[in-house]
């Protein structure tokens, strides 16, 4: 799918970090861009500085995924791509000093970052299987989830993280298969460890050993090299149902 002017993407979680790369670079390559964000200030700013739309949703809450869609319909009509970014990451084990997991934070991130995703793919598909094509080949949307080398690496403390991004690696293909007669393409990108404000915000001794442990290129991953994959993904028709790694070849150590 070729980007212009009359291309629609919705990028959730795009106030920041990689949510905000993407927005930032689907709306220079001349999409009209929509953002869906808990963070009202945040995500109206990155709005207005990129010229697009904002909706304050939670991702979790399927009513409040659907306001969202209605809202940025409105304002820039059916989307033709979605990127899945919002998600949240707590850190804690299965259990510490005879103290179980807490139930509630795992049930908490399975929401967000898998039913999340479910949740706005689901409505976004159920959008775009209206609408007429726009490639030669039949293509009316692409779907971008967001996973993490976690999935596959997942370190000590990283249970409930690893378990709700294992869920969207398998969600990839069954939803690229549910989806092609409707010429819906689905890709999962799994990122390692990128300069995200959560990392940004770590001291710096911090963030070098973190980004000498990547084999190469020895550094920690720029949200633009993610914000470009994504840009490739939508315009590569042949990319589908497939989940990639973009982690300068990292496997995490268990801690």
């Amino acid at each position: 799918m070729h980007i212009t002017e009359n291309t629609v993407a919705v990028v959730t979680g795009g106030a920041s970090g990689l949510g905000g790369a993407v927005a930032q670079a689907l709306a220079a390559a001349g999409a009209k861009v929509g953002i869906f964000d808990l963070n009202e200030g945040a995500g109206q700013a990155m709005a207005d500085k990129i010229g697009g739309t904002f909706a304050k949703v939670d991702v979790s809450d399927p009513a409040s995924v659907a306001e969202g869609f209605k809202t940025l319909r409105a304002a820039h009509g059916q989307e033709h791509v979605l990127v899945n970014c919002a998600g949240i990451a707590p850190a804690s084990k299965t259990q510490s000093k005879g103290e179980p997991h807490d139930p509630a934070i795992f049930a908490k991130t399975i929401g967000v970052n898998l039913i999340g995703t479910f949740n706005c793919a689901s409505q976004a598909a159920a959008g775009m299987s209206q609408t007429d094509p726009v490639t030669d080949d039949g293509e009316r949307g692409v779907i971008v989830n967001t996973a993490s080398i976690a999935a596959f690496d997942g370190q000590v403390g990283q249970l409930a993280y690893a378990a709700s991004k294992g869920g969207v690696v398998g969600m990839t293909l069954p939803m690229a298969r549910d989806l092609m007669r409707d010429g819906i393409r689905v890709m999962t990108i799994a990122p390692g460890i990128f300069k995200t404000p959560m990392v940004a915000g770590l001291p710096q001794e911090v963030q070098d050993s973190l980004g000498a442990q990547v084999p190469f290129p020895s550094r920690l991953g720029d949200p633009a090299e993610y914000a470009a994959t994504v840009r490739h993904i939508v315009e590569n028709s042949m990319l589908n149902g497939e989940v990639i790694r973009l982690d300068g070849a990292i496997r995490m150590a268990p801690r």
